[in-house]
């Protein structure tokens, strides 16, 4: 069963990986909409190969928390960071209990393309409010459903930005940076 779960795993990477992701949305693109200051600590939630967490890290001077369940992951993550000389990446395994964080920490958190994933949705978003510093910022990228899939669990822009309301959070921005893919930008509320 091992063998099987690696050749998912391939697939997964190399899609997470692939020059389509890149057309379609790239970290340059999200770093050019978001203004991160050198000083940020950013939370990459579910950070998978590192997309967004490896030219994040380039950017800033703060540490970036490339959180994710799952180790093959986190070890693509560290070649990447010993690779490029990033000194302040920090890989964490779990969920987000797992990171060594007090409340009010975190300047900016990535959430891509996972929180579609996630049920309940709520107390996760209320864990990510907490960690948040003050003027913290929750960005949120996910794929719009198309008609009426059964496919796979996804959530649409109205129904990520109703829960992200209920949680505490003020969407500021609602973008589509790509087609099918919308972004929230929410800040903390105090």
């Amino acid at each position: 069963m091992e063998h099987s779960h690696g050749k998912h795993n391939k697939g997964k990477v190399s899609y997470l990986e692939s020059p389509e992701r890149r057309k379609q949305f790239s970290p340059e693109q999200l770093l050019q909409i978001v203004t991160f200051k050198e000083t940020d600590t950013v939370l990459d939630f579910g950070a998978g190969t590192g997309y967004f967490s490896i030219p994040t890290a380039k950017t800033i001077k703060g540490n970036v928390y490339a959180l994710d369940t799952d180790t093959a992951m986190l070890e693509i993550i560290k070649e990447k960071a010993v690779k490029e000389q990033l000194t302040n990446i920090v890989p964490v395994h779990g969920s987000l209990e797992a990171l060594p964080l007090r409340e009010d920490s975190i300047n900016i958190i990535i959430a891509s393309l996972v929180l579609h994933e996630i049920k309940p949705l709520a107390p996760v978003l209320q864990q990510m409010k907490h960690l948040l510093k003050k003027d913290g910022y929750l960005i949120c990228l996910e794929l719009e459903p198309k008609g009426s899939s059964k496919k796979a669990p996804r959530i649409t822009l109205e129904g990520m930005e109703r829960e992200m309301k209920e949680a505490g959070f003020k969407v500021k921005e609602k973008l589509f940076p790509a087609e099918a893919l919308y972004m929230i930008i929410a800040k903390k509320e105090e």
